[in-house]
């Protein structure tokens, strides 16, 4: 098993699988059958697999930034600071970026809380409203792929779609890749690729 390697933009598993900087892909399957398993290997958090992933990435330099610049991660588990209200969980994620001002970061979380959730900490917030802090937590960096696992498993319908909204203007503006994971298929984003695993 080697590591990634960075020479170009997309992430090759070999030798079955490609995900392509630029594309939309939904991987589906049922719970335990791999999805966050699939995302861990990538991000590397994981590294009990066999074969090859290889990163290919333009930016030489990638990595030594492939959580702040490269591959963005939104956890199924949102690994969000529970004593940190959300505001906060959002900017300590930009703070190590340096991507989103101020005003950008309140007017997204102003379309997804309330005012008075957003002050408070996340442990106090429902699993819904911190999946959509997680959400714009993901959005706070330059990206070439984002991952999400699982993002919409306690939003409305309604909330899934401003979710969804926000996440294909921001991947699309920066031509970043999106793969997002999910038990059954979602019809809210525009999908170019659909697996099944």
């Amino acid at each position: 098993m080697s590591e990634p390697e960075v020479a170009g933009s997309d992430i090759y598993l070999r030798p079955e699988l490609r995900f392509e900087q630029g594309k939309k892909y939904m991987v589906c399957a049922k719970s335990g059958h791999g999805k966050s398993s699939l995302l861990n290997f990538i991000y590397g958090i994981n590294k009990e697999y066999e074969g090859t992933i290889e990163m290919l990435s333009e930016n030489e330099e990638g990595q030594k930034s492939l959580g702040t610049h490269i591959l963005s991660y939104m956890f199924q588990d949102l690994c969000l600071f529970p004593e940190l209200t959300a505001i906060e969980n959002v900017q300590l994620k930009n703070d190590l970026t340096n991507f989103k001002s101020d005003s950008e970061i309140e007017k997204m979380l102003t379309a997804l809380l309330p005012a008075e959730k957003r002050h408070q900490p996340v442990a106090s917030l429902s699993l819904g409203q911190q999946q959509r802090v997680a959400a714009v937590r993901a959005l706070c960096q330059p990206m070439q792929f984002l991952m999400m696992d699982e993002p919409f498993s306690h939003l409305d319908k309604e909330t899934a779609q401003k979710v969804a909204d926000m996440v294909v203007a921001e991947v699309d503006r920066q031509g970043a890749g999106l793969i997002v994971t999910a038990l059954d298929p979602i019809e809210m984003l525009p999908f170019d690729i659909k697996l099944n695993l």
